[in-house]
């Protein structure tokens, strides 16, 4: 035998049992990125900052003014009715109300949040919780919304004012939190009154 011949025999058995060759990456699919490529978010599992900065002012003015007189004058009796002296009565009532009120709430700070689905638009919705405790007792900020692919910047961050169907809670529980809070009994005479 050949040495051509033997190695003919050796490839159409290398053929026939099935021993294709996979060319295969050495990087996970959807892993890593090139060193070119921008590193803002854009899939499920990603990570952005939302900047918060949120003022709301709020000023009610209200003047209410209600005013009413009258006055009743009856004369001297005559006749069977003589018993009846003349006198006149008069009253008013004035009530006048103002009252201004001013209410202004700022808030602003920073909360990474997790893109939680990509929609078909590319919208992607996103949402985080940030939890402090001081002092036993603990701040958690929430955010959820909605946010344009186009609006995350070079830093991967986004401003809150571009976050769509936002829902920013501020919640706090703790001694000093629950000595801020009115009292159940409170809570039910005002609800009752």
């Amino acid at each position: 035998m050949t040495k051509k011949f033997l190695a003919a025999i050796l490839i159409a058995a290398f053929v026939i049992a099935g021993g294709t060759v996979d060319a295969k990456s050495l990087w996970v699919d959807g892993g890593a990125m090139s060193m070119y490529s921008d590193k803002k978010a854009r899939n499920v599992g990603d990570i952005l900052t939302i900047v918060i900065s949120e003022s709301t002012t709020q000023t009610a003015t209200k003047s209410r003014t209600n005013s009413k007189s009258g006055s009743v004058s009856v004369g001297s009796g005559t006749g069977i009715f003589d018993f009846i002296k003349a006198f006149s009565a008069s009253g008013s009532d004035n009530w006048q109300a103002d009252g201004t009120a001013t209410d202004t709430n700022r808030f602003s700070g920073q909360i990474t949040v997790t893109v939680v689905e990509v929609l078909p638009n590319d919208n992607m919705i996103v949402e985080g919780t940030q939890s402090i405790w001081q002092n036993r007792d603990e701040h958690k900020i929430t955010l959820r919304g909605v946010i344009r692919r186009d609006d995350v910047t070079m830093n991967n961050t986004v401003p809150s004012y571009k976050v769509a169907d936002a829902t920013l809670k501020f919640n706090g529980k703790g001694p000093l939190n629950a000595k801020q809070r009115q009292g159940i009994l409170t809570q039910i005479f005002n609800f009752l009154f």
